[in-house]
């Protein structure tokens, strides 16, 4: 046998064997129920790297955006239960089922709890042509006109929806809902004047702050928040009580054995222990916040029951 022809044997043998490397070695998707960009997308995205080398996996993240995230939510509860398809879950999730009876899966019975990530705060933003400049001043001009302003958000359903509902339900004002496909086309919609108002994810401050067009008027949590620390609450700032976070985590399809969730539980514990990954997270506005399998079953059961109340309360049902 010539030298080229040992050479081009022991070549065809390293590529089998990365090959067979390839093959052998776990994907695991974690699918992403909104467009790139999203605080869940971004947030999937951070995690990825460390989870995928503690669990000795590839993981892929899938964006599969539709009906308010029920596209990708269904997609995950109809896969196998083994610990491969996971969604990057956020409030959301509890929220379009309790605001739509027609959504095909029960946002807890559906699933399984595996590992939550974190929680996020929420920020009210004004576009800049509005004299408004605190919440109390919004509400006010908003009751000199009522039907005549209106506010954008990433879809019926979504997170962004059902907070902005709630808040002119509290603040008993008349405002529009102008629905949109995602938060970045709500958000430019709000920059270009298009409508009036809108709530979003902390992570979308970064977007806007050097941005005339826009006026952050309070952040929408119970204090408030390192990443804006002078930036009131809306409690504080004209509408007493007023607050809504938003929970993230990894969910998975009913009856995912308890072995491999915990597995996966722990894993996510530890990246989120990881300081440069903790800073990352806090950057976008959450607080990484790790439970175990049971305490993240709690929250998703109590959180969909708080959000029934809410939409209940607030006249809500699907558009």
């Amino acid at each position: 046998m010539t030298v080229l022809k040992r050479l081009a044997f022991a070549f065809a043998a390293v590529l089998a064997g990365l090959h067979l490397a390839q093959a052998q070695t776990p994907v695991t998707r974690i699918i992403v129920p909104f467009a790139p960009g999203g605080g869940q997308d971004v947030l999937a995205r951070v995690i990825a790297p460390e989870l995928a080398t503690l669990l000795g996996e590839t993981i892929i993240i899938e964006n599969r955006a539709g009906a308010g995230g029920a596209v990708g939510a269904t997609a995950v509860a109809r896969s196998k239960p083994d610990g491969t398809t996971l969604l990057m879950a956020a409030s959301s999730h509890t929220i379009s089922a309790a605001l739509d009876r027609k959504t095909p899966f029960d946002p807890v019975k559906d699933f399984t709890a595996v590992a939550h990530v974190g929680n996020g705060a929420y920020i009210l933003l004004v576009n800049a042509r509005l004299p408004a400049k605190s919440v109390a001043e919004l509400i006010a001009y908003a009751k000199e006109r009522p039907g005549r302003l209106n506010y954008s958000s990433a879809g019926v359903g979504s997170a962004t929806h059902l907070t902005m509902a709630y808040f002119a339900n509290r603040a008993a004002i008349d405002i529009v809902h102008v629905p949109f496909k995602s938060t970045a086309e709500a958000l430019n919609s709000l920059m270009t004047g298009d409508t009036d108002m809108l709530i979003v994810p902390t992570l979308w401050s970064q977007s806007f702050m050097d941005t005339p067009a826009l006026r952050l008027l309070a952040v929408v949590s119970k204090t408030r928040i390192p990443l804006l620390p002078n930036v009131p609450t809306v409690s504080e700032n004209g509408l007493p009580g007023f607050e809504f976070t938003s929970w993230f985590g990894l969910l998975g399809p009913a009856n995912m054995p308890a072995d491999v969730t915990l597995k996966i539980n722990n894993a996510v514990a530890k990246v989120l222990a990881m300081p440069h990954v903790a800073a990352n997270i806090a950057q976008q506005g959450i607080e990484p916040l790790p439970l175990s399998t049971a305490g993240f079953g709690d929250l998703l059961t109590t959180h969909y029951a708080a959000m029934k109340k809410i939409i209940t309360d607030a006249g809500l049902g699907a558009e």
